[in-house]
């Protein structure tokens, strides 16, 4: 049995499906697909804090699915931008688990993982797949991917 890890960029999913889309992505039908392929050993969510209740909520669903749940602080700045940025987490706990496993699975569109991808591949012969929304996931991480999903109605609630 394949071991997987799957590592999901919360706020890049909930963004480009809201805006592609209109919906929200269904976790559960994404765990379900995965956990047909194989053993889920780590399963790790990264998002951010804001402290409101439908974000708790949501968050104690994805723990409860078996995800892992990484939290940062939403950082707003003087001049009204936001911060909250995991890629270098995501990256650092890519690079640790894949050594491990058979399968690395990211949820993104963010191009900035395409090297990331290359490298756990190269390095530790894994296959490295992405979900992402056709329209708003960068054409570098489809090409450094083994397999690209695309996020269409069936992942979506």
């Amino acid at each position: 049995m394949k071991k997987i890890a799957i590592f999901v960029d919360v706020q890049n999913i909930y963004y480009t499906t809201r805006q592609a889309y209109n919906r929200q992505f269904n976790y559960r039908k994404l765990w379900q697909r995965i956990s047909e392929q194989g053993d889920i050993v780590s399963a790790t969510a990264y998002a951010i804090h804001r402290g409101d209740d439908k974000q708790y909520k949501f968050q104690s669903a994805l723990k409860h699915m078996g995800f892992t749940v990484k939290l940062k602080p939403f950082i707003q700045r003087s001049d009204g931008s936001a911060k909250g940025d995991w890629d270098v987490g995501i990256a650092i706990d890519v690079m640790d688990v894949a050594k491990e496993v058979d399968i690395v699975i990211l949820l993104s569109g963010d191009g900035d993982f395409d090297l990331l991808l290359e490298k756990v591949r190269s390095d530790f012969n894994v296959t490295a797949e992405v979900y992402g929304v056709p329209s708003l996931t960068a054409n570098s991480l489809i090409e450094a991917a083994s397999i690209f999903h695309p996020i269409r109605d069936d992942f979506l609630i």
